[in-house]
């Protein structure tokens, strides 16, 4: 199974003639037919689209303006140095955020020496270089992008699969709205090409290291711990996450479910809370764990940005949650899932999703100490 930076080197794939740099700063190449007959056109430095209209080549590439992934950005975590355990999650932004911190994204490290040490490694980074254990033989990198949409098609509870590229070999990552509909048909970031695995699933690198390390399941128990605060009991911020179990995970211990808090009593960067709660209630406002969960991972998809919201029936009044594909597939008309009542939603946009939870942390803004920042989750990164 070829594992991300073990395959063939994508500059050698097409030969000189075919590759145009404009300014060198992208290397476009032709990739194939589009749909209507025209040139198809990908940059390999940014992997990304390069065709303008009318199927020419374009001057630069969609992410022309984002730097490639430096050698510097990307951490090593050897296993066999952290005998105490190693966690892995995909870092976002938190839900609600009145403090001043730095927002993470990317790839969230736990590692301990041992089981009785404190944590050595509690950082989020862009990029991290897994080697030691089951993969002394070969390393694997993942990257912000795997780690957060593993987060988004685990926490809607689909499977994924390590799938290759069958022309390049690159691991393939399937983002955005391909990251929750199981197909076949992949579109290769590595190569440019389209090409068909035999199995209808959702690529994702991780699920390779997961096989590598023998990683199926993680142990996971619900939060007993409660957060029953004020927010002027920490004047430097509070910040909310919902849960979303590690993609790898070598502990002896269970991982813990519920909400993630860090509370702050002054700006300093150092929480003097950071951990799992089982019952979080601030201001009297209790806050529903899933419902945290499910707008965290909403969050993080583009294509329905500004589509979920908070909505009331009409006729009892009583708020909505969509739940399973509705979570992500904006509708017109819906059915009351209390009264059952047909009604199509108010607001600037026809089609929408339904969580309460926008209108909750907005009853929390409104007591806060200072006001809530809102973070964009824009899922084209700094670098790549």
């Amino acid at each position: 199974m070829p594992l991300r930076g073990s395959g063939r080197s994508q500059a050698g794939l097409f030969a000189p003639d075919q590759a145009t740099s404009i300014d060198g700063s992208c290397n476009i190449v032709e990739v194939g037919r589009r749909r209507d007959g025209g040139t198809r056109y990908w940059c390999l430095l940014h992997k990304a689209d390069a065709t303008a209209k009318y199927g020419k080549p374009a001057k630069e590439c969609r992410y022309a303006h984002v730097a490639p992934l430096a050698p510097a950005d990307t951490f090593t975590l050897n296993l066999d140095k952290y005998q105490g355990g190693v966690a892995l999650w995909g870092a976002v932004p938190p839900v609600y955020d009145t403090s001043s911190q730095v927002p993470d994204r990317g790839v969230h490290v736990h590692a301990r020496r041992s089981a009785s040490d404190d944590k050595e490694i509690d950082r989020t980074y862009r990029s991290v270089r897994i080697t030691g254990g089951p993969l002394a033989k070969s390393d694997f990198v993942v990257n912000e992008l795997d780690a957060i949409y593993y987060m988004v098609s685990s926490i809607f509870g689909y499977e994924m699969r390590h799938i290759s590229c069958t022309y390049c070999g690159e691991a393939h990552l399937d983002r955005d709205w391909f990251s929750l509909h199981p197909h076949r048909r992949h579109l290769c970031a590595g190569c440019g090409r389209n090409f068909r695995d035999n199995l209808t699933s959702i690529g994702n690198p991780i699920a390779g290291v997961r096989d590598r390390c023998a990683v199926h399941s993680t142990k996971v128990k619900r939060s007993r711990k409660k957060f029953v605060h004020r927010q002027d009991e920490f004047p430097g911020g509070v910040q909310i996450w919902g849960s979303n179990a590690a993609f790898l995970w070598t502990g002896t211990g269970s991982e813990e479910e519920g909400i993630h808090i860090h509370a702050f009593t002054t700006d300093e960067t150092t929480p003097d809370v950071d951990d799992t709660f089982g019952t979080v209630i601030i201001d009297n406002v209790e806050l529903d764990a899933t419902m945290v969960r499910t707008f965290m991972a909403q969050s993080a998809l583009p294509h329905i940005a500004g589509r979920v919201t908070s909505i009331n029936c009409p006729s009892c009044r009583l708020p909505q949650f969509n739940t399973g594909d509705a979570a992500f597939t904006p509708i017109v008309e819906r059915n009351c899932e209390h009264c059952n009542r047909a009604f199509t939603a108010r607001g600037r946009l026809r089609k929408t999703i339904a969580n309460p939870l926008p209108a909750i942390l907005e009853r929390l803004g409104s007591s806060a100490t200072r006001p809530p920042r809102k973070h964009s989750m824009d899922l084209i990164p700094e670098t790549l």
